[in-house]
C-alpha cells in the first residue's frame, strides 16, 4: 500500500460553506490513503461530522474574532496536533494566522486557503491586515477563491498565491415539477427571479430591493430563499413599499426553485466562488450578478455583470434580460456549458494535493493508521 501523507486541516467558527469545503477535503484525503486531523472549534465537527468523513478531530479554539486568551490555547494546542505533520492547511485568514504563529518555528509547510475577504476599514479591518501579514510571509502556498485576494496576499508579502479549486456538489434532481412550484409561488405566467442567500448585509439584498420596483416588462416575481438577521427588516420594507418580492426562509428545496425559475439574480457586495451561482450554472439558468471577487471568473460569458451597490445598473440588466430578444436563451446556453465544465470534488482534491507538494510536504509521507 502506497503511503500517505499526515494532514492537519484547520478551521475556524463556520456554519456553512469553509465547514462543507473541508468535510469534502477529509473524505477525499482519507479514500486517496493520507491520515487527516481536523483542527477547528468543538461546534464545527459537531456541525459537519469530519470523523464519518475519515478524519480524526482535535478541538481548538479558533473563534471568529480575536481574543486573546483563547488564541495563545489555539496556537499552543496547533503546535501540538500538527507536531508530526507532513502539511499543515488552514481554511479561513484567523486559522491562518494562528496556524502560522504556531509553526513560527517549525519546518512543517503551510497551506492557507482563503475563502472570504476581510472587514475593511476600522478597528476591525487594521486587525484583519495584521492577520493577512502575518499569513502571507509565513505560508509556503496561498490559495484564494478570487482574484482580488489573490493581489491582497502578494502585497502582504505571500511568495506563492495559486487559485482555490472550491467544488459544488453536483446539483440534485427536482422533486417536483416546475408547474407545481410556480402555483405554490403564485407566479402565474410572470418570469421567477431567484435569488438563494443568506439574509445579511454582505448579500446585498437592499439593492436587489432598490431594483425590484422596476418597472418591468412580464412584471416578474422576486423570490428569495435563505434565513438570516435581516429577514424582519427586509419583510417590513418589501410589505411597506408593495415591491413584487417574496421571502420564503431557509429552504431545503433549492434545485426545485432552479427548475421553476427564469432567471438568478446574486446582487452581493462580495462573493468567492458561491454555490449559489455554480447551482444556476448547473442549471443552465442566466444569471445576473455583481462583478466581484470570484464571480467573474466564475460566470465567464453565461451572466450580466453590474457594480455592487448600483440599483439602477441591476435595473438595466435585469430589464435587458426580460426584454431583449433571444438574451436569455444565449445565457442559459453559455451556463450550462459552464456549469458542465466547472471542476468536481476530485479534481478539488487532486488540485490541494499538488499544492501541498508544491508548498514542501515529502513525496510520501507515513503509512496512515
Amino acid at each position: 500500500m502506497a503511503e500517505g501523507l499526515r494532514i492537519v486541516l484547520a478551521l475556524g467558527t463556520s456554519a456553512g460553506g469553509v465547514g462543507r469545503h473541508v468535510r469534502m477535503l477529509c473524505a477525499g484525503l482519507a479514500e486517496a490513503g493520507h491520515r487527516v486531523v481536523v483542527a477547528g472549534p468543538r461546534g464545527t465537527d459537531e456541525a459537519f461530522g469530519f470523523g464519518r468523513a475519515g478524519a480524526r478531530f482535535a478541538e481548538v479554539p479558533i473563534g471568529a474574532r480575536p481574543h486573546p486568551l483563547d488564541d495563545a490555547r489555539a496556537v499552543a494546542r496547533l503546535r501540538a496536533v500538527a507536531a508530526r505533520a507532513d502539511v499543515v492547511h488552514a481554511h479561513g485568514l484567523r486559522a491562518g494566522a494562528l496556524a502560522a504563529l504556531a509553526l513560527t518555528a517549525a519546518r512543517t509547510p503551510l497551506v492557507v486557503t482563503l475563502h472570504n475577504a476581510p472587514p475593511a476599514g476600522g478597528l476591525a479591518g487594521r486587525i484583519f491586515s495584521a492577520l493577512e501579514r502575518i499569513a502571507a510571509r509565513r505560508a509556503d502556498l496561498v490559495l484564494t477563491v478570487s482574484a482580488d485576494l489573490a493581489a491582497r496576499m502578494r502585497a502582504r508579502g505571500a511568495r506563492a498565491v495559486e487559485p482555490a479549486v472550491v467544488p459544488a456538489p453536483g446539483l440534485a434532481p427536482a422533486a417536483r415539477p416546475p408547474e407545481q412550484v410556480r402555483a405554490e409561488l403564485a407566479a402565474g405566467t410572470r418570469p421567477i427571479l431567484l435569488t438563494v442567500a443568506r439574509l445579511a448585509t454582505q448579500k446585498g439584498l437592499d439593492t436587489l430591493l432598490d431594483a425590484a420596483a422596476g418597472p418591468y416588462p412580464g412584471e416578474p416575481l422576486f423570490v428569495i430563499a435563505g434565513g438570516g438577521p435581516l429577514e424582519p427588516e427586509l419583510r417590513a420594507r418589501i410589505r411597506r413599499e408593495g415591491l413584487p418580492v417574496r421571502l420564503l426562509g431557509p429552504r431545503d428545496d433549492v434545485p426545485d426553485l432552479l427548475r421553476a425559475a427564469d432567471a438568478v439574480v446574486v446582487p452581493s457586495r462580495w462573493e468567492g466562488q458561491p454555490l449559489a451561482v455554480q447551482e444556476a450554472l448547473q442549471a443552465g439558468l442566466p444569471v445576473v450578478a455583481t462583478a466581484v471577487g470570484g464571480i467573474p471568473d466564475l460566470v465567464g460569458d453565461a451572466a450580466l455583470l453590474v457594480p455592487a451597490g448600483d440599483a439602477a445598473a441591476l435595473r438595466d440588466a435585469i430589464r435587458r434580460l426580460l426584454a431583449e430578444p433571444g438574451l436569455a436563451a444565449r445565457l442559459a446556453a453559455a451556463a450550462a456549458k459552464r456549469g458542465a465544465e466547472l471542476p468536481g470534488e476530485r479534481e478539488a482534491v487532486a488540485a490541494v494535493l499538488r499544492g501541498y507538494r508544491a508548498a514542501g510536504a515529502p513525496a510520501a509521507g507515513p503509512e496512515p493508521r
